[in-house]
Formats: structure tokens, sequence, C-alpha cells
């Protein structure tokens, strides 16, 4: 038989990081045991074992309503044991999971939509914003924690510098917040950033139920859509002008023009990904790698230029010794250096470009783009294009090639109709 039961969630890994206390939770056992977590939380102290609810004389439960939230556990506990018992032999027949389905979808039947807003536990945008910009950072993906990060400051200070309840966030209030910044003028890809950015932390209170919201509210609005970024490709010609440059040997353009032929030779790889490498990953013909982004591993095999460029920089190498002049070991402590060196090696792409008669802008991405480009129009599918750069989804691929700039389309239809 089926059995119910109110609990504290003292496992370790159930504990509010910032609050140090334990969810309350409804335990099911049929056959397996599963849990459900509630809104709620107190400390060991705070929670009666034998008659299962909070206490009152408890100081970390002063400041809440023991008497409203006992009654609303023991009307889960009832709803679910009285599911139980109206399925009766039929309980046989449906595992676990349906069975904690079945008692959720009760417990929305009974609370109407005034009382399920009183279910928050008052967690906030910034504070379970910065759990998530610390999980970022604990697993050395610094970029996206100030991608949250940055998201959460627009937003709060958009709310007149106040944090604001999960709960509470609601479509009036996104579309405040959009048309407040298209009226400043901020470009549609920031407005962008900053909504997903809030998105990815509210549903991500949803997902380990750490909210009860009756609707949420971004199936509702739709964020805007960022604008195409102009292309920044650049030809295979200009690449072979490049090849051409000549700069002091172990001069600072000497080494970034090196890095761009070999981003350029690697499929694109991206700049951290580079200076990453150690001669470790390095092995007979090829190099192997993860990308930082997703920690999928890549393997490249060696061309000629790769190769001739490569054997400068392996002399004298032991295997833990970085590869290149411009190291970063990918650490979070460690991320202003990495943005140092992108802005310096951007710097002197601009001076290559200049050096060798490239007009567009020149960057450490237009070179990723270039090479997916450049397949592109040698005829290479997008699938083969998608594994080379490592992405995860030819979707992401496509956006590389959605759209081709003017000149190009201009001179395609030049040969077109002449």
């Amino acid at each position: 038989m089926a059995k119910v039961k109110l609990i504290l969630d003292t496992r370790k890994s159930s504990k509010n990081t910032i609050s140090k206390l334990y969810p309350i939770a409804l335990r099911v056992f049929h056959t397996k045991p599963r849990i459900i977590r509630l809104p709620y939380e107190t400390s060991k102290n705070g929670w009666d074992v034998n008659s299962f609810c909070l206490k009152r004389s408890v100081l970390v439960n002063k400041s809440i309503d023991c008497s409203k939230v006992n009654q609303i556990l023991y009307d889960k506990l009832h709803v679910a044991r009285s599911l139980i018992n109206e399925l009766g032999d039929a309980i046989q027949h449906i595992d676990i999971d349906t069975l904690v389905t079945e008692i959720k979808d009760k417990w929305e039947e009974q609370i109407s939509p005034s009382l399920k807003g009183k279910l928050s536990n008052g967690l906030t945008l910034k504070v379970w914003g910065q759990v998530i910009v610390d999980r970022k950072l604990k697993t050395n993906k610094p970029s996206s924690a100030e991608w949250y990060l940055n998201g959460i400051k627009a937003f709060v200070k958009f709310n007149n510098n106040q944090d604001l309840r999960l709960d509470q966030l609601n479509v009036s209030m996104l579309k405040d917040f959009q048309i407040e910044k298209e009226s400043k003028g901020l470009k549609p890809n920031s407005i962008s950033s900053v909504l997903r950015a809030i998105r990815a932390i509210y549903n991500a209170a949803i997902n380990e139920d750490r909210i009860e919201v009756v609707k949420n509210p971004f199936h509702r609005y739709k964020i805007p859509s960022s604008n195409q970024t102009k292309k920044r490709a650049i030809s295979k010609e200009d690449f072979l002008n490049i090849r051409k440059l000549k700069y002091e040997k172990n001069s600072a353009l000497w080494h970034t023009k090196n890095y761009a032929l070999i981003m350029f030779n690697c499929r694109g790889m991206n700049l951290i990904d580079l200076v990453k490498l150690k001669k470790s990953n390095v092995r007979e013909d090829r190099i192997f790698y993860g990308r930082s982004k997703t920690g999928d591993p890549l393997s490249v095999k060696f061309t000629p230029e790769l190769k001739e460029i490569l054997a400068h920089y392996l002399i004298d190498k032991s295997d833990d010794d970085f590869l290149f002049p411009a190291n970063y070991d990918g650490s979070t402590a460690k991320y202003e250096k990495y943005k140092t060196i992108r802005r310096r090696v951007n710097e002197r792409l601009k001076i290559i470009a200049l050096d060798s008669g490239i007009q567009q802008h020149f960057t450490t991405y237009a070179i990723r783009h270039s090479w997916a480009t450049i397949a592109k129009f040698m005829g290479i599918s997008t699938a083969i294009i998608s594994e080379g750069l490592g992405h995860s989804s030819l979707k992401t691929t496509e956006i590389y090639l959605k759209r081709f700039d003017n000149t190009t389309l201009d001179e395609a239809n030049e040969r077109i109709v002449a």
C-alpha cells in the first residue's frame, strides 16, 4: 500500500545555501520513495518530527504564520492520503512517478489561485540569481556568471533599485521593462540579453521547486528578437594576405598573426580555447581540447600551415606548460586576465587588418565566422560545418550562416545575370 508522510528534507544536497534551512516535503512511498518539495523551510530544531508541523516557539519560525502554514501542510497531506484511498487496488497498476503527478494534480484542483499566490517562500531575484551566478563561478564559467549578473543588475535597477520576489514577476512588468529600455534607445540585442537571463533564473527556480506560481509569465510574454548582427566574415583571399605579412619574430603582432592563423586552421577555434592549450593537448598530429563554452571534446588534425606554426611553440615545452605566451588557466579568479588578453589581441588584429588591406571589422569572432562562411561558399554541408564548429545543434550554425552581406549578394547577382 502506498504511504505519504510530511518530513523535513535534511539531506545535505537539499540544504538552502543562502538561508541554511531545509525544505519541508511530502515523502511518497510506492514500491520506491519520492520527495515532493513544498515551498516552506525551517531548521532541524524548527520542525516537530512527531507532530509533522512547524514549531511556533522556535526563533527561526518567528517570521512564519505557523498556524496557517501547518494547516496548508495538513491539507496537502490529507488530499494525498484521500487520493490513495480513492485509487484503492487500482494503485497497483500505476508507478511511483504517475502517483506523484496525480497528487500534484489533485493539489492544483484543491487550491484556489488566490491561495497559490500566498504559497511563495519569498525567494527573490537577487538571492536566487546569486545562487545561479555562484554555480557558474564554481564550474569556471565566468562569462556565463557575468551574463546572469548583468541581467539581475539591469532588472533591479529598473525596479527602482529594489529586489523583487520571483513570484511577483508578471507579463506587465516584463513589457514595462522592454518599453522603458526601448524609449531610452537601448538596442534590441541588449534588451533581449537581460530578459533571457531573467527567464533562465526564473525557470530554474520553478524547475528546482524553489517557487510555486500560478502562471509562468514567460509563457505569455515573447522576448523581443535580437537583431541579426552584421556579418563579419572575411574572404579566403584575406587570409592569404595575412599569411604574407612579416613581423618581427616573437613580437606581439607576430604572435597575434600566428593566433589568427591557428584559429582559422583549427576550424574557427575560439580564442579562449586557444589560450588554454597546453603541450599535453598536442598528441602526434592532432590537437585535442574541450570547448570552454560547452565542454564538448574536439580534435583537429594538423594542416601543413598549423604544423609549421606550432613547431615554434612546442620547443622545450613539457606537458604541463602552456603552449602560447597569452595563457589562461580557465579559472574564474583569472577571468579578468583573459578579458585583457582578448582586448589586446583584438586591438592587434585591427593593425593586421589594416596591414593586409582587410576592410571589414576583424576580430577573433570574425575568424570563427569566416571559417564557417568560407565553408558554406565552398558547398560544404551545414551539418559538417556544425560539427566542425563544435555546435550542439544545427540551429546555432544556421544563425552563423543565415544572412550574407550585401556585397556578397551583389556579386552573386552579377554572376547570375551576366
